[in-house]
C-alpha cells in the first residue's frame, strides 16, 4: 500500500518520499527580478522535501504580474536561480522550475515600454492587483492576441525551458493553472475567441498543450509536469464545464507521458474530488494534488490510491522541515500571513526547525 513518507518516481525524478513543497509566490526576488542570497537559503532550508517546486517563475519579461517576482529570461536570473539549485543539490534535494506567464493578471507598470497585458481575449479581471510600488491599482483590459503572436508566445517557454536546464533544474513544471495565461486560454470564460484557439474545447486546450509539447521536446516527456486547476476561481476565472474541460486536457497530456500532472483541487467538495479523478484516470501520468491537506488526509488520498502524491504550501511556509515533523505528527509552526508576500528573512528563513 503506498506511503506518504515512500519513495516514488515521477518520470526520471526518484523521490524519496511523495512529500512535495507547492509552488508558492513569495515576492522576494533582487533587482531585475534575480533570484538573491536571501532565496538560496529558503530554498535550501527545504531541500528534506521529496520534490521542491519552485515559484512561479516568469518566462518572459511581459509575463510579469507580481512585485519581486522571479524570472528566468536573462542571464543574471539565470545565475541566481543556479545558486538556488546548487543549495538544494548539496543539501540532498530534488527542484523543479515553474514556468509561468500570468497574462492578463498584470498591469502596464510591469509591462516593457508600458504597454498593456496580453491575452486570449480583452476581457479584464475584476478587482485590483499590487502595483510595482505595493499600491493597489485597478486592473485594465488586456490587449487580445494577435494569432500570429502564438508561435512567439510558445518560444518564449522554450527559451525558459533552456534556461531551467543551465539554472540546475531537475525538472520543470508548465503552470496551466489559477487564472493565468495558459489557463485564460484553457476555460470558455476567459476565451471567447474564434479562430483556432477559442471555442470548442480542443481549440482552447490548444496552446496549453501546444507549450507543455514544446517543453517535452527541450526536457524530454520524463523531466515535465504541468500544472492544473480545474475549479479554483482565483483572478475572476471559471469554466461552464470544468469536468469536461480539465478531462479533454488530460486525454490529451497522456498522449505525452508526462512525470507529473499537478492538480490544486478544492477538496472540500465532491465536486473536486470527482474532477481530480477524473484528470488522474485520464492523464497517465502520477497525480500531486495541493489543496490544504493535512497528515490524515494527505495519508488517506495516497492509500486510498486517489493521489499519488501532495504538495503541501502553508504547512512548507513556516515549517522548513515539514518531512520531519510529518513523521513525528509534529508539533508544526504557525504561519505568519502578513508576511507572505514581500519583505525580508521575517517570515521566510527564519521559522525555526526542530531540535
Amino acid at each position: 500500500m503506498a506511503d506518504l513518507f515512500g519513495s516514488i518516481a515521477l518520470g526520471d525524478l526518484q523521490l524519496p518520499s511523495r512529500i512535495v513543497m507547492a509552488p508558492l509566490t513569495r515576492c522576494r526576488a533582487a533587482e531585475g527580478n534575480v533570484p538573491q542570497d536571501l532565496n538560496v537559503e529558503y530554498y535550501r532550508q527545504r531541500a528534506s522535501a521529496g520534490l521542491i517546486i519552485s515559484e512561479a517563475t516568469q518566462v518572459v519579461p511581459e509575463g510579469q504580474g507580481y512585485p519581486m517576482t522571479p524570472g528566468i529570461h536573462s542571464q543574471a536570473q539565470v545565475a541566481g536561480w543556479r545558486k538556488v539549485t546548487d543549495a538544494v543539490h548539496a543539501a540532498g534535494g530534488r527542484m523543479a522550475l515553474q514556468l509561468w506567464h500570468v497574462g492578463r493578471v498584470s498591469h502596464p507598470v510591469f509591462q516593457p515600454g508600458g504597454n498593456l497585458p496580453v491575452a486570449p481575449s480583452a476581457i479584464p479581471p475584476k478587482g485590483q492587483i499590487y502595483g510595482n510600488t505595493w499600491k493597489k491599482v485597478d486592473y485594465v483590459a488586456p490587449r487580445a492576441l494577435e494569432l500570429s503572436e502564438i508561435p512567439g508566445v510558445i518560444e518564449g517557454y522554450v527559451a525558459a525551458a533552456r534556461n531551467a536546464k543551465l539554472a540546475g533544474f531537475d525538472g520543470v513544471e508548465v503552470h496551466g493553472a489559477n487564472g493565468y495565461l495558459l489557463d485564460q486560454f484553457l476555460r470558455d470564460g476567459t476565451n471567447k475567441r474564434t479562430d483556432s484557439y477559442g471555442g470548442s474545447v480542443q481549440n482552447r486546450a490548444r496552446l496549453l498543450l501546444e507549450v507543455v509539447e514544446a517543453v517535452v521536446g527541450v526536457w524530454g516527456s520524463s523531466r515535465v509536469g504541468v500544472r492544473l486547476s480545474p475549479l479554483n476561481p482565483n483572478n475572476d476565472i471559471a469554466d461552464s464545464n470544468p469536468k469536461e474541460t480539465f478531462g479533454f486536457a488530460a486525454r490529451e497530456l497522456a498522449r505525452m507521458k508526462l512525470a507529473w500532472v499537478h492538480v490544486l483541487e478544492d477538496i472540500k467538495t465532491p465536486a473536486g474530488e470527482e474532477v481530480t479523478s477524473t484528470i488522474k484516470a485520464a492523464c497517465g501520468a502520477p497525480v500531486i494534488a495541493n489543496s490544504g491537506y493535512t497528515l490524515e488526509t494527505a495519508q488517506a488520498a495516497i492509500r486510498d490510491g486517489r493521489v499519488d502524491a501532495v504538495a503541501f504550501g502553508k504547512l512548507f511556509i513556516a515549517n522548513p522541515d515539514l518531512p520531519r515533523r510529518l513523521g513525528a505528527g509534529g508539533p508544526f509552526n504557525e504561519w505568519d500571513m502578513k508576511s507572505f508576500y514581500g519583505g525580508t528573512a521575517k517570515g521566510y528563513t527564519d521559522y525555526p526547525a526542530l531540535a
